[in-house]
């Protein structure tokens, strides 16, 4: 089509025009020329499409930024030459042939050549659009006129600044405000949708000491090896964001299965635990994982994003380098911390501390060589706590370096008291061994007790192995001076182990109970994992303790690979220094074993209201214990074995169950489904019962609060209830 013909189209309303005056020809051919010379500029070029959409010009001098010229674009429709950004959604979110058919007006509208082969050079070139759709007299369309500019330096170095708005620069991931936008965005369709998402928030235990002692450079680089982990494991399963500093958040879209976001909280862990080469040197940090997911932790992103925090939280006090799950119970976590930290300092000043030991025996002649101190602390308000509360707490302070000096002497003092070969084993943390102050502890303890330093045996686990790479071997040299001895403990469940026992001067290698707990299980490697341990430790000229054998199978399985000392309840649990020193005296030093001859896994002894759940009837009863794979009822008579039931352990957690045994108002039960680990030693079912399933039963549609729910609602959304079993009132007592 001619440029003169195409002048006629430029003018864009079908309205009826006053008359136009008479153009001479003269005037013709210099506005002819006139739009010849803009053409040539290279400002902007004109370009027209036919009644189809087809494009039937473009100004020549625009075939100088293409491939092949403007032959190959010339008669093929406009919407197959370009494309909208599809990043650029503030823009349009329609594509580029809609806003045709639709005979929109077009302004400024950025876009590409679809057509590879058309680019120059094999360069991006991005065009800004114009255009309006013509029409005759009759309303007939007669196709669009238009104009185009080239826009690439600019468009590139928009979007350019936009990716440094919403991404890290120094890691690429996205940053808090994109993270933000994405959860908050993502929630929303996901409520009318019914879906679930999860969200991890993690940060990197001992980040601060490689910034400190390498440099910020070498933090730098460390962050981006992280981002890269995180890549590698993540893949496209999820969002990944640096929020700043060291944390970073996970955004797991359709993801609510507890057990796999276990897995993968695991599978981050020992992923930024694994050492990191920088600048030649080694460095070594870990990672603390906190997990919510949607609907069942919150409805709003600020409500998941709060509850991942929470969790999180919980996560570093627990002892950090393990993941938690949000619950209900920990919005107070922080002031129950507090007080229990102000606890324990009393109950260091006033003893109420106590050392238990377990004894370690020789299997070929079940005599005991020694004993592992533990700490034991019974509240007189709280009873007894767990040092998997109080440790880990205390190591968020200095109170653990009092805890462990008080531990040491004490534990010295005790064994003076026993045989002079029995040996005394001290757990020691890393905040403890990273204190240059450690080596001089020891060697008062030992000077001021008497106890030959060969008695002594400090188990240390792979976290010490965080701090200082110097530091860390003059305290191995110190203590090597002194003579004591040296175990690594909780072999084989950290990332690298080969490479601490290459570089550090270990005694003894303790298998971690963990290995054993399944060594009698069919398709487990945990058997071979402990044979491939004594055999290493062997061949290193090491002791080896097997720990946590409760039962007779266990026990042949690690006496047929080889294991020198076992310690676990089959021999015996910790115990008192009296009952120690009286088993002494009646010549105990020689333990037989005894226990199940199977094992079974661990029962977690609870007191817990719980609905039980028969057909369409329900009744209230309390857990007396709990495992993996079943549990004890309490609260029901005349319950038949092989029944068939639904526990509602509360927060949407239904477990479907059959009746194993049942003896007047207690039976036990076995799960249809294994229970799964909250990474905090607590048991959770794998999923839960949505909250848009009981706002469909006729309930709110909010986060569930901690308490028990239907499986079968009336028609008011009430319970069902004409019970078939007896239901007995348990108390506490």
């Amino acid at each position: 089509m001619a440029v003169g013909n195409l002048l006629k189209g430029f003018g864009g309303s079908s309205a009826p025009k006053p008359a136009a005056r008479v153009v001479s020809a003269e005037d013709a051919q210099r506005r002819l020329e006139i739009l010849d010379d803009y053409e040539r500029t290279g400002i902007s070029w004109i370009w027209a499409t036919d009644q189809d959409d087809r494009l039937i010009y473009f100004s020549p001098s625009a075939g100088e930024h293409l491939k092949e010229g403007l032959e190959e674009l010339l008669d093929n429709p406009l919407a197959e030459l370009f494309e909208i950004d599809p990043d650029n959604a503030d823009r349009s979110d329609r594509p580029l042939n809609f806003q045709l058919k639709a005979r929109n007006k077009i302004a400024d509208l950025p876009a590409r050549l679809i057509a590879e082969r058309n680019l120059a050079a094999g360069k991006e070139r991005w065009w800004s659009l114009s255009g309006h759709p013509k029409f005759d007299e009759d309303g007939r369309f007669l196709g669009y006129r238009g104009s185009a500019k080239d826009i690439t330096q600019a468009y590139q170095r928009a979007r350019e600044d936009s990716r440094l708005a919403e991404y890290d620069s120094l890691t690429g991931l996205a940053n808090r405000h994109r993270m933000n936008r994405k959860i908050e965005s993502t929630l929303a369709a996901y409520r009318s949708a019914k879906r679930s998402c999860a969200l991890m928030m993690m940060d990197l235990d001992k980040f601060k000491q490689v910034n400190d002692t390498m440099g910020h450079p070498a933090g730098d680089e460390l962050l981006r090896q992280v981002a890269d982990r995180l890549r590698a494991v993540i893949g496209e399963k999820g969002e990944i964001g640096r929020l700043g500093g060291d944390e970073f958040q996970v955004m797991l879209p359709d993801m609510d299965d507890r057990g796999t976001l276990g897995d993968l909280a695991d599978k981050i862990i020992q992923m930024l635990s694994s050492p990191y080469q920088i600048e030649g040197k080694r460095a070594i940090i870990g990672a603390s994982v906190g997990i919510s997911v949607a609907p069942y932790d919150g409805i709003e992103a600020d409500e998941i994003l709060n509850n991942a925090d929470l969790a999180l939280y919980a996560a570093k006090n627990g002892g950090r380098g393990i993941y938690r799950f949000y619950s209900a119970d920990l919005k107070d976590v922080e002031q129950e911390r507090a007080e229990l930290l102000d606890d324990l300092r009393e109950a260091l000043a006033t003893d109420q501390l106590a050392l238990h030991y377990q004894p370690v025996v020789r299997t070929e002649d079940n005599h005991v060589v020694g004993f592992e101190a533990l700490m034991r602390w019974e509240h007189p308000d709280r009873g007894f706590v767990s040092p998997g509360v109080f440790i880990p707490a205390a190591e968020e302070t200095d109170l653990i370096n009092q805890l462990g000096q008080w531990a040491l002497r004490r534990a010295c003092e005790d064994a003076m008291e026993w045989p002079e070969k029995a040996r005394v084993a001290v757990n020691v943390s890393a905040k403890q061994f990273a204190n240059k102050g450690f080596p001089a502890i020891v060697t008062q303890a030992i000077a001021e007790t008497g106890i030959d330093p060969d008695r002594l045996e400090l188990e240390l686990t792979e976290t010490v192995f965080m701090g200082d790479t110097d530091t860390t071997d003059a305290t191995f040299k110190a203590l090597k001076g002194l003579g004591v001895r040296l175990a690594l403990d909780d072999f084989g469940t950290g990332y690298s182990s080969l490479s601490y026992l290459r570089s550090a001067p270990f005694d003894k290698i303790k298998v971690d109970k963990s290995f054993v707990d399944t060594c009698t299980q069919k398709n487990e490697n945990s058997s071979k994992i402990i044979t491939a341990i004594i055999g290493l430790s062997k061949a290193l000229g090491m002791e080896t303790t097997v720990e946590g054998v409760e039962a007779f199978d266990q026990l042949k399985v690690v006496c047929d690979k080889g294991a020198q000392y076992i310690q676990g309840w089959i021999y015996s649990k910790a115990l008192p220094q009296e009952q120690i020193l009286e088993g002494i005296a009646t010549g105990g030093f020689k333990i037989e074993p005894n226990g199940p001859e199977t094992y079974r896994p661990e029962r977690r002894s609870v007191f817990r209201r719980i609905g039980v759940i028969h057909e369409d009837h329900r009744y209230d009863a309390v857990m007396k214990d709990l495992s993996q794979t079943g549990s004890l009822i309490e609260g029901l008579v005349g319950v038949p074995k092989g029944t068939g039931l639904v526990l509602d352990l509360g927060g949407g957690q239904l477990v479907v169950c059959t009746v194993a045994r049942s003896k007047d108002a207690t039976f036990a039960v076995e799960f249809e489904t294994p229970l799964v680990s909250d990474g905090a030693g607590g048991l959770v079912t794998r999923h839960r019962i949505s909250p848009y399933a009981l706002a469909a039963a006729g309930m709110p549609l909010a986060a569930l609060p901690p308490g028990n729910y239907p499986l079968s609602l009336g028609e008011e959304g009430a319970p069902k209830s004409q019970p078939q079993f007896m239901q007995v009132t348990v108390t506490r007592g």
